[in-house]
């Protein structure tokens, strides 16, 4: 499919493009899309969405994973043209946005902004370029959350098995308001700290989102905020702005290659 090719010029659009033509926050929405952000510079792997995997780049599994998902348009917003280039090879749709966006939440909208400026889309799903074993099944427990009455962002939680992910702050806790039985509950709170205290179950938060279109746009439009800089998490900037965040339930973390160790985890598994 033909590229789509976004100037630096049009960087400072993107907020304002985006429409607020989604269903109420009552509504589940209809017409998704997932976008996977995607850049070659990464500190402790860098280039790794075109790190070799089973004979194709990652970003290409993580391409597959969302299309077997079949929530809707798979797209990959890329920072470079070389990550667009190995995704159309295999047939896919690549949105090339300015490379010093602040964020992959910033990426996914600049490319929505270009693919899709009058608001067709009423849902996000937005993926991480580097969960090249994400199992499809856990990107459409995130877009199912989204279709709770009042939900403006979903994402996913795994209950913690392993007694040193609790006091590990690089692994971050969601905590959950979780009714007897449920899968999925209002997220109060996120922390690299061993959250709440006292005895019960701790949940390893997996960092993909699913966005009401509305919630998109506003999220990218704020500013950082103080627990977000204390803690280095961007999800904590839509909480102090007010906005639900639900998260759902799955059985495993997938994982996530961001250094060489983990790359060669990833190929013994997809090898």
């Amino acid at each position: 499919m033909a590229l789509v090719a976004l100037r630096r010029s049009a960087a400072d659009k993107w907020r304002t493009a985006l429409s607020d033509t989604d269903p109420s926050p009552q509504s589940p929405p209809t017409n998704p899309v997932v976008v996977i952000p995607a850049r070659m510079a990464s500190t402790r792997l860098p280039g790794k969405p075109l790190a070799d995997i089973a004979g194709e780049p990652m970003i290409v599994h993580c391409w597959r994973r969302a299309m077997e998902a079949e929530v809707g348009l798979v797209i990959v917003a890329c920072a470079e043209a070389e990550i667009a280039d190995a995704i159309e090879s295999v047939g896919g749709t690549a949105v090339l946005t300015a490379a010093d966006l602040p964020s992959g939440s910033d990426r996914a909208a600049a490319a929505l902004a270009t693919i899709d400026p009058d608001g067709a889309y009423d849902s996000v799903v937005n993926l991480q370029g580097d969960l090249p074993t994400l199992d499809p099944v856990s990107i459409r427990a995130a877009f199912t959350a989204l279709g709770t009455p009042g939900v403006d962002i979903a994402t996913l939680a795994c209950p913690i098995t392993e007694e040193s992910e609790r006091n590990n702050p690089n692994v971050v806790k969601a905590v959950i308001a979780l009714q007897p039985g449920a899968t999925c509950g209002r997220a109060l709170y996120f922390s690299r700290a061993t959250v709440p205290s006292g005895e019960g179950d701790h949940y390893h938060h997996i960092g993909l989102y699913a966005f009401r279109r509305a919630a998109l746009t506003r999220f990218v439009a704020l500013p950082v905020s103080g627990l977000e800089q204390r803690e280095r998490l961007e999800q904590l900037r839509a909480l102090e702005a007010g906005m639900r965040i639900d998260a759902a339930l799955v059985d495993t973390v997938p994982l996530g290659v961001d250094t060489p160790a983990d790359l060669e985890r990833a190929r013994a598994i997809l090898g």
